[in-house]
């Protein structure tokens, strides 16, 4: 690096020196020159002179500290990373008071199943329409209490009116056709009876002479022609007696032939006319049964066809339970299982009499029927919880049933620490479940509190802090 030099133009030259060396850049030396003296004037106008004198290179050493620093950083930066991927993720906080846990325990389990369904009544009738008629009159409205001779509704069909007339009138014809071929059929028999009369006498009165005629023979008074006279006289009217009394029997056999004949024509006349008055009388639409009207689905002037329901009746008194079961759970009902029926205002014993063979939209219906006297308020359509005792387990390891998890299944629930304050999750086997409890077969001990309830929100942690 050059070296300036500074002078006083007055004085000449007060410094001029080379120096020796290479100093670093960034130093500045300044001194004044020795030597000869200077004058005053040389001393007072002489001015430090000041240089910059570079030092020895130090690249070297920058390079290797550089280097070292770097090094370090990196193994900061690294360890660091370390250190934080080997934490645990932070837990997240549920609200102990939103979550349901249970302690696992061991003794006796019921296995049950459960279902809902409504009262329904055992004796139920339809009251169909048994001819076309038009709604005149609804004399009583669902709910009416109704014995078996009430009318519900009144039925008009002026067509039927006249259908039963004529089947009056034609009847009543047929009865007195009837008493008049009765009383021909006897008159005539009577004629034949009177000929078979007269013929007996003849025949008698004809042996009588024959048998006189003999005697005088035999005696030798009366003549052997006056004898067989009368001998065959006699043999033609005991044919002639046998002819009318067969006449006699077939005029009898005749007229019971023709009195049955127009009977059968009376009691088809008397049968049409009965059905004609049964139909009109089932324009009165009655009950049939004592009990309560539930339900009249017809208004007045509407047309009805045959077989139109118009009414419907039940016995409120005679109840029986249909429960929905679940076809997953339905393969372990029988008949006779013991049950239970929950109204809401008291519960119920009774047993399984039916089961339906088909399944509907997932469910089975499981008749129940009620063994003990039904509680105040149970009436027709009531919405019904039934339970159905499958099986009594004598000593088992269970739990309560969580939210979700099916029977015979390995299921993820949240165990409790023991002060409570945090909850880990951990496989556990299920066996066997009931309504409210499931039998635990592996990842749990008596004694254990596990979180029952919905916990999907927190499928992606394995632990929580509860709080």
């Amino acid at each position: 690096m050059p070296v300036t030099e500074k002078t006083n133009p007055t004085n000449g030259q007060c410094l001029n020196q080379a120096l020796a060396g290479t100093f670093h850049k960034h130093f500045r030396i300044s001194y004044i020159q020795m030597g000869t003296p200077r004058s005053p004037a040389c001393q007072i106008n002489c001015r430090e002179t000041t240089m910059d004198i570079p030092r020895p290179s130090n690249a070297r050493a920058k390079l290797i500290r550089r280097i070292v620093m770097l090094a370090v950083a990196v193994l900061a930066i690294g360890g660091v990373t370390f250190g934080l991927s080997r934490l645990r993720p932070a837990a997240p906080s549920v609200d102990k008071a939103t979550v349901w846990s249970d302690e696992v325990k061991r003794g006796p389990m019921v296995l049950e199943v459960r279902g809902i369904g409504t009262l329904v009544p055992v004796n139920i009738i339809w009251i169909p329409a048994q001819t076309e008629a038009q709604v005149e009159k609804i004399v009583l409205r669902p709910g009416a209490i109704v014995k078996p001779d009430s009318i519900i509704l009144e039925l008009n069909n002026l067509t039927l009116k006249k259908d039963a007339l004529d089947a009056e009138f034609q009847l009543k014809a047929a009865e007195a056709d009837y008493a008049n071929l009765q009383v021909q059929v006897n008159s005539d028999l009577l004629n034949q009876k009177a000929a078979e009369a007269a013929v007996r006498s003849e025949y008698e009165q004809a042996k009588i002479q024959h048998e006189v005629d003999e005697k005088l023979r035999a005696e030798g008074i009366g003549s052997n022609v006056t004898a067989e006279l009368s001998r065959v006289r006699e043999e033609q009217l005991a044919v002639r007696l046998q002819l009318e009394g067969d006449r006699t029997k077939n005029t009898a056999d005749a007229a019971k032939s023709k009195l049955q004949a127009q009977a059968s024509h009376v009691q088809q006349q008397r049968a049409l006319y009965e059905l004609r008055k049964a139909e009109l009388d089932a324009l009165h639409v009655r009950a049939g049964i004592s009990g309560v009207l539930q339900l009249v689905p017809v208004e007045e002037g509407q047309h009805v066809t045959p077989g139109t329901n118009l009414a419907r009746v039940a016995d409120p008194t005679k109840l029986k339970a249909e429960i929905k079961v679940a076809e997953t759970q339905a393969k372990d009902v029988t008949i006779g299982l013991k049950s239970a029926v929950d109204t809401r205002n008291g519960i119920v014993e009774g047993h399984v009499a039916r089961i339906d063979p088909s399944v509907q939209n997932g469910t089975v219906t499981v008749d129940v029927a009620i063994d003990g006297p039904l509680p105040i308020g149970a009436r027709p359509d009531l919405s019904v919880d039934g339970t159905i005792e499958i099986e009594n387990l004598k000593d088992v390891l269970f739990v309560g049933r969580p939210v979700h998890g099916a029977a015979q299944s390995t299921i993820s629930l949240f165990k409790l620490s023991p002060d409570g304050s945090e909850a880990s999750r951990v496989n556990v086997k299920i066996g066997r479940s009931s309504v409210n409890t499931v039998e635990v077969k592996d990842g749990l001990q008596v004694g254990e509190r596990v979180i029952l309830s919905d916990m999907s929100q927190w499928d992606n942690n394995d632990r929580i802090r509860l709080k």
